[in-house]
């Protein structure tokens, strides 16, 4: 399976929490970090955020976000580079066995989309039905993760209008007691822990990942576009030196350089 796992977006938000944690210790002790714990504060930024969301966007839309911001943090990105090669060696196939020669190779592939590719092809699709079907389904994907993007950055402005709600009912609720000046430290505390918590949910959290999705999906349609003109080079009898050729259009240019070099070897 030519993927590797990117662990880059948990990595981040383990050393981000725990830098925010470690600041927490250090001004204040370990009980201080008790302090920040306020479960009205919680409910108040979680359940406004997700409620504004969940009016904003279909429900089905919001939990398919959610989903998909779940799948950046734990992801496989494919590597290009395998695919390219993989694909060479299928037009390999194809022209020592034929179109029929790649029906044995499916059951060996893990990526749904390059099955889909290599049915169509083994069928008999020509170019046109091929670009054309293929094509669709990464639009579709395209527009999922536009989607997913679009709520995740929507949640991302949200949060922290909601932790200025909370602030606001706090100082409403601290005013109320302005004749016990004892409590007028503490409530201001809990009134600006509402703000601490959105702006935490939004700048390591949902606007992060928003980000991140945006990049890995560039990345997975470009990954998609190399199968498409790799079975559409494969269809129109092309060799496997021009074949490969194609595909490393796609690379940058270290990653072709490393894929020609990689491709000599085998060669010899």
């Amino acid at each position: 399976s030519f993927t590797i796992m990117d662990p880059g977006s948990l990595i981040g938000l383990i050393i981000g929490a725990g830098l925010i944690m470690v600041g927490i210790v250090m001004s204040g002790g370990v009980s201080a970090v008790v302090g920040y714990i306020d479960i009205p504060s919680i409910l108040i930024v979680f359940g406004g955020t997700l409620a504004a969301t969940i009016v904003r966007f279909p429900i089905p839309n919001v939990i398919g976000a959610i989903a998909v911001a779940k799948k950046t943090v734990f992801v496989k990105i494919g590597a290009a580079d395998g695919v390219i090669k993989q694909l060479v060696e299928y037009c390999k196939i194809s022209r020592r066995e034929g179109l029929l020669g790649l029906e044995k190779e499916i059951e060996k592939i893990d990526d749904g989309f390059l099955i889909k590719a290599i049915r169509l092809l083994v069928d008999g699709s020509d170019s046109d039905t091929l670009r054309g079907i293929l094509g669709t389904e990464i639009d579709n994907i395209r527009q999922r993760h536009s989607a997913g993007k679009g709520i995740l950055e929507f949640a991302g402005l949200m949060a922290p209008a909601f932790g200025m709600i909370g602030t606001l009912i706090g100082l409403v609720d601290m005013l109320k007691k302005l004749d016990d000046p004892s409590k007028i430290g503490g409530g201001m505390a809990v009134a600006l822990i509402t703000t601490f918590y959105g702006v935490i949910i939004s700048n390591l959290l949902c606007l992060p990942l928003a980000g991140r999705l945006d990049t890995l999906s560039k990345k997975e349609l470009n990954l998609k576009e190399i199968i498409v003109e790799g079975v559409i080079s494969i269809q129109k009898g092309d060799s496997p030196m021009i074949t490969e050729d194609k595909l490393k259009s796609f690379l940058q240019a270290k990653d072709a350089n490393k894929l020609s070099s990689s491709s000599k070897k085998e060669e010899k």
